[in-house]
């Protein structure tokens, strides 16, 4: 589906708030005195933390969202199980939000029930009996969000941004990455023996006698074999392939298209459409015509076992977590049912949750202080290209009215989603969950034909993230990430510029970094930069990829430098902008030394603070492949040595840990 960049920004009279503040912000008990700032300021802010901290049983990861992120379920869950025993007039938002999780939570009537509720699911899939009744069978599966082999999403059309279009993508694989199916890495191999076994037991505990595992396996194989890399699937220009229907039947003629889009309910459906990644659409349509449809139809009632398996009999949710926990995250234990429970009603009654949300934890004074630094933040970006030495005057001025367009949105949506026509009822589970996601569905379908929905959010309130959308332009910041660590309305300015002042330089930066700055200010696709200007960008993005290749967070497993690079340039020019405008709030006036520390110091360390994180082993080899972000320490670390304004700040000098000569420091916004 379409990426958003996430991170899971007036005038210098503009201040964020009294620099009398007395409290900084710092946790010092999670410092390590024995690590040196010069050295490496991730260890020394966090240091003491990685040493005592345990990975909760529940987790494959734990660290600085984590946390907030945990703060922001137990903040729901009491949200939720209130609506639960209010037990509200019938129809109302409330009432939904607490039948869905009683629903869940009533674990005795999921057993009674078994696979009942899935027979209807069962049934049509065992009656496909050509190419046309399973194209059909994978649109109301797509439909019901089950992405297997391939899906579809309706969004902006990314060289057109005024009008909707439908997307047509890669999908299916069980295992994290194309990467598990095709390499002779030994975990590979080990996750390759776990999805076998966990198709033979999941099928065999529905009551299938005979599974043949090898041809599951064979069949995920092809299509991983197919399958674009996440590399390549980074790249806006190469994924932009808008084929009319005709074409598109064409490239994939083995595929009932006239009847997947039929039962997709878009009949009339004219095209054109954009096709992500057209060599696997061909492929796919060649696996699936010469696989024997008994064989098709056995990996779709998996598929539909799987995704729902945490919502069906305990038997189920334990094979679900055997695999995907232990065996590709390694997380050792489950996680409670409530917060299963919670995780589902966000997700099914997103906004409605959030609507709650917001009126319990989020304050307009909150929304209000934001509101400034986000200006700060945006003055600071304006003056960093005025002051570019590598871009040419012509293109700055592109640079600018792009900056100028920005729509920032802070802590929760103008219009709420309204869910009026989504039954709910407390004692109809799996029920709830396939309409709400029918519910989901059949709103995204609509958008066509219709203006561009611009008050639309890709994020609950509830949500303890950021993103940046580049064909809408925009920045958001959802309201539960507006606590500290990362935002402390009572601490100091430096700690909270430092914190959520790089989370906003962050997302400002995607719509300028490799991704972000193909698309102009109205949200379109569309080359704005002077060549030399490119060259210049790509030789200094280059440098960064080569930083950033060299980190090693397992024995022989680096950070993928390219697959990165996004986020890379986010942190590192977030950072930058973030100084940049901290030293703008404070109007021309020193900063008080706090606990015995500058401002400027402070803001580093509130900077490296936020990234603290611990990932068990089998995760970290999934995040190397599949994340477009890279671990906490080189977050922390990697944009810190580009910068000239923490080697002021802690006098580094050559020698260092965290040296960098001052001529090969990167420096791009």
């Amino acid at each position: 589906m379409k990426q958003q960049f996430a991170l899971t920004l007036i005038a210098a009279t503009l201040v964020f708030g009294a620099q009398a503040a007395s409290y900084s912000g710092l946790d010092a008990g999670r410092f390590d005195p024995s690590v040196r700032v010069q050295d490496d300021l991730y260890h020394a802010v966090n240091g003491n933390w990685l040493k005592n901290t345990e990975i909760p049983s529940d987790k494959p990861s734990h660290g600085a969202f984590l946390i907030l992120r945990d703060l922001s379920e137990a903040q729901v869950r009491s949200i939720v199980e209130t609506a639960a025993s209010q037990n509200g007039a019938p129809g109302t938002a409330l009432k939904k939000v607490g039948d869905l999780y009683q629903s869940y939570m009533n674990e005795a009537l999921v057993e009674q029930r078994g696979l009942a509720p899935l027979q209807a699911n069962f049934a049509a899939i065992a009656a496909i009996n050509d190419q046309k009744a399973l194209a059909g069978q994978l649109a109301q599966l797509s439909k019901a969000g089950l992405y297997a082999p391939l899906g579809i999403y309706v969004g902006q059309d990314e060289k057109n941004s005024t009008a909707y279009i439908v997307n047509v993508y890669q999908s299916g694989l069980s295992l994290p990455d194309r990467d598990y199916y095709l390499k002779s890495d030994e975990k590979f191999i080990a996750a390759r023996k776990a999805l076998s076994t966990y198709f033979e037991n999941l099928l065999k505990l529905s009551g299938e006698t005979q599974v043949d595992v090898a041809s599951l396996l064979a069949l995920e194989t092809a299509l991983a074999q197919a399958q674009w890399t996440k590399v390549d699937n980074r790249n806006p220009q190469k994924t932009y392939n808008k084929k009319s229907l005709a074409e598109l039947k064409k490239l994939a003629p083995d595929f009932a298209w006239d009847e997947y889009w039929q039962a997709m309910g878009i009949a009339n459906q004219s095209g054109p459409v954009i096709v992500s990644q057209p060599s696997y659409i061909k492929a796919m349509s060649e696996i699936l015509a010469k696989t024997p449809l008994a064989t098709v139809k056995v990996w779709l009632k998996f598929k539909v076992l799987d995704q729902y398996a945490n919502a069906l009999p305990k038997a189920y949710a334990d094979l679900a977590f055997d695999f995907h926990g232990k065996a590709l995250s390694g997380v050792p234990e489950q996680k409670p049912r409530w917060k299963k429970a919670i995780a589902a009603t966000s997700s099914s009654l997103g906004e409605a949750v959030g609507e709650l949300y917001v009126a319990k934890h989020f304050t307009p004074a909150a929304k209000a202080k934001m509101d400034v630094m986000v200006n700060n933040l945006l003055a600071s970006y304006r003056s960093s290209i005025k002051d570019l030495t590598w871009m040419s005057a012509a293109t700055k001025v592109k640079a600018q009215e792009k900056l100028s367009k920005f729509t920032v949105k802070i802590g929760y949506p103008d219009q709420w989603i309204d869910y009026s026509a989504l039954e709910i009822k407390a004692d109809d589970l799996l029920g709830n969950l396939q309409r709400a996601q029918l519910f989901s569905s059949a709103r995204e379908l609509n958008k066509l034909g219709k203006p561009i929905d611009r008050k639309e959010w890709g994020m609950t309130p509830q949500t303890v993230n950021a993103y940046y959308n580049p064909s809408m332009n925009e920045i958001v910041f959802p309201a539960a990430i507006l606590q500290a660590p990362f935002f402390d309305p009572n601490a100091d300015d430096a700690v909270n510029y430092g914190a959520i002042g790089g989370v906003i330089g962050h997302e400002i930066s995607h719509g300028f970094d490799d991704q972000g700055s193909q698309y102009d200010g109205d949200g379109n696709l569309k080359n704005w930069w002077g060549k030399q200007d490119d060259k210049a960008f790509k030789a200094l993005t280059s440098k960064l990829v080569a930083q950033y290749d060299a980190y090693e967070p397992l024995p022989g497993k680096h950070v993928n430098g390219q697959l990165t690079l996004g986020e890379n340039i986010a942190d590192l020019s977030g950072l930058a902008v973030a100084h940049k405008a901290y030293l703008l709030s404070l109007g021309g006036k020193p900063a008080a030394k706090i606990d015995g520390r500058t401002g400027e110091q402070r803001f580093f360390l509130g900077w490296s603070q936020v990234w603290a994180s611990k990932m068990r082993e089998p995760m970290t080899l999934q995040m190397l492949l599949t994340d477009p972000h890279s671990p906490g320490q080189f977050r922390a670390n990697g944009a810190a040595v580009n910068s000239d304004a923490f080697y002021k700040a802690f006098n580094v000098k050559e020698g260092d840990g965290m040296y960098k000569p001052a001529k090969e420091r990167i420096r791009i916004w």
